[in-house]
């Protein structure tokens, strides 16, 4: 007990400077993980001595915060936006994955030679991207939806299928006819119980009245657990079981969506600063110096030879210019998912496994480097970076049980082709109306003739009966402007 003051100031400073980390990070031009991962270090045994070796602890923890991860990540997706590109990223999440373990295995097998199972196990472990480094990087970038969704779908997806082979690996499952069966039930399920509580849970949330606004945010996350630990308990895919039940519940009409999202978005950033400075608290720089060699050499493996085989293996069928594959091939960001998954042989006591664990770290620091400095360049290189990408419209919403109506929050974002339209060429359904207008802070009633633009909230109060197509209705002229109903974009 009189420890637990000590405790809490270090956890509340530690989480404070990773806060200051971010905006340290970004004049740098350095991950924020990086700087986490050196706050771990520093408290280690290498720094203030703090003991940390827990393998089996270290596993459950980053699984914990991997699934606060996906649940951010799925919440904050946007399904518009990942629709397109929806074959590729389901490519990129299995048919790469298994090309990738095959490409980095056999290469490990030749150059460090390993035996095997181990060098299909470093493989299993290098396949998965991270998914906090691609929502991160990505969606400041300026590159294409099409990209940008295809790079977010697998970095959400394919931890499941690079989990699955990791565990087969490690503890030694016997490889026959009946292993595929297996994979297929585990994402198929996985896919399925993401599904039915994804839209189970969002029909609950919006018939509750619950007392409290942040009740809402708590209920939605909670909803997205569940889904991971039923997906356990049913020996399918859990991590796939709650990607798939956030990105449902992101695009579901949810209640006070803007006030979810904001605390889902917190939430995120709380994994992944714990995350990495547990991993940082594990790491030992003794060891590390050790590992430098099979890291960089595992390092060139998979950024200069695997992942290029998997993502041209994987996009065969979709027939992409040569630019994007080549891209692709560059954007697949490891972080903390490879470090997390390590953990798993070496809790089974697999020999080789430390080894593993380190050369990953060593694996993770230098890609992260090389790839987050010239991302971005490469993609202005290859002429897929956007000077300006339009964001979709901002729609939150407040239900109003008594009155059998909802508030509607709206902010058009630059970019729009909502800018320039008069109200009266909304056309909303009838049941809806335009209450006010907010603009460079102040506040007005519109009229017809009032044209709306770029930045601007607005307030729309509709019944409940028509409130999916008042939205629908806004997101199409949000697309297409003024002619979105010549377009067919009316969804009514």
């Amino acid at each position: 007990m009189d420890q637990l003051p000590v405790l809490l100031g270090v956890g509340g400073i530690v989480l404070l400077a990773s806060v200051l980390a971010v905006r340290v990070s970004i004049r740098l031009g350095l991950p924020s993980l990086l700087l986490y991962l050196a706050m771990g270090v520093l408290l280690g045994e290498a720094g203030f001595g703090i003991r940390f070796d827990s393998p089996e602890l270290t596993q459950s923890l980053g699984l914990a915060a991997l699934v606060m991860i996906l649940a951010e990540g799925g919440l904050t997706t946007r399904w518009s936006a990942v629709k397109p590109a929806l074959g590729t990223g389901i490519a990129l999440s299995t048919v790469a994955v298994v090309v990738s373990v095959a490409v980095t295995g056999a290469a490990l097998h030749w150059l460090l030679g390993l035996d095997w199972r181990l060098a299909l196990l470093w493989g299993a472990v290098l396949a998965s991207t991270d998914a906090a480094a691609v929502f991160s990087v990505l969606r400041t970038a300026g590159i294409g939806k099409r990209l940008t969704g295809a790079l977010e779908l697998e970095s959400g997806i394919n931890d499941a299928p690079a989990y699955i082979a990791v565990v087969v690996l490690a503890e030694g499952t016997t490889v026959d006819w009946t292993l595929p069966l297996l994979v297929l039930y585990e994402l198929t399920a996985g896919l399925a119980i993401g599904l039915a509580f994804g839209w189970l849970g969002g029909f609950a949330l919006r018939r509750a009245a619950l007392p409290a606004t942040g009740l809402y945010p708590l209920a939605t996350v909670a909803v997205c657990v569940v889904a991971y630990s039923s997906g356990q308990l049913l020996h399918a895919s859990g991590l796939l079981a709650t990607y798939v039940a956030a990105l449902v519940l992101g695009n579901s009409r949810l209640p006070h969506r803007s006030d979810t999202l904001s605390f889902a978005e917190g939430l995120g950033w709380l994994a992944q600063i714990g995350l990495f400075v547990l991993l940082g608290l594990f790491a030992s720089p003794g060891r590390l110096l050790d590992a430098i060699v099979p890291g960089l050499v595992a390092g060139a493996v998979v950024l200069l030879l695997a992942r290029p085989i998997s993502v041209v293996a994987s996009m065969l069928p979709f027939r992409l210019p040569w630019r994007e594959q080549a891209f692709l091939s560059w954007a697949g960001l490891r972080g903390a998912v490879p470090i997390v998954l390590a953990m798993i042989p070496l809790s089974h006591g697999l020999p080789g496994a430390q080894r593993l664990v380190d050369a990953v770290f060593v694996l993770v620091i230098v890609l992260t480097l090389v790839q987050g400095a010239t991302l971005g360049p490469l993609a202005r290189r290859l002429g897929l970076a956007k000077k300006s990408e339009a964001h979709e419209i901002e729609v939150d919403s407040a239900p109003l049980d008594e009155l059998g109506a909802e508030l509607l929050q709206v902010r058009i974002q630059p970019g729009s082709k909502m800018h320039g339209v008069y109200l009266s060429e909304l056309r909303l359904p009838v049941g809806a109306t335009i209450s006010l207008v907010v603009r460079a802070g102040a506040g007005f009633t519109p009229q017809k003739t009032s044209r709306l633009q770029e930045n601007d909230q607005l307030l729309v109060v509709t019944t409940s009966a028509v409130r999916d197509a008042v939205e629908r209705r806004l997101r199409a002229v949000d697309r297409a402007g003024r002619l979105a109903r010549w377009r067919g974009e009316a969804g009514l």
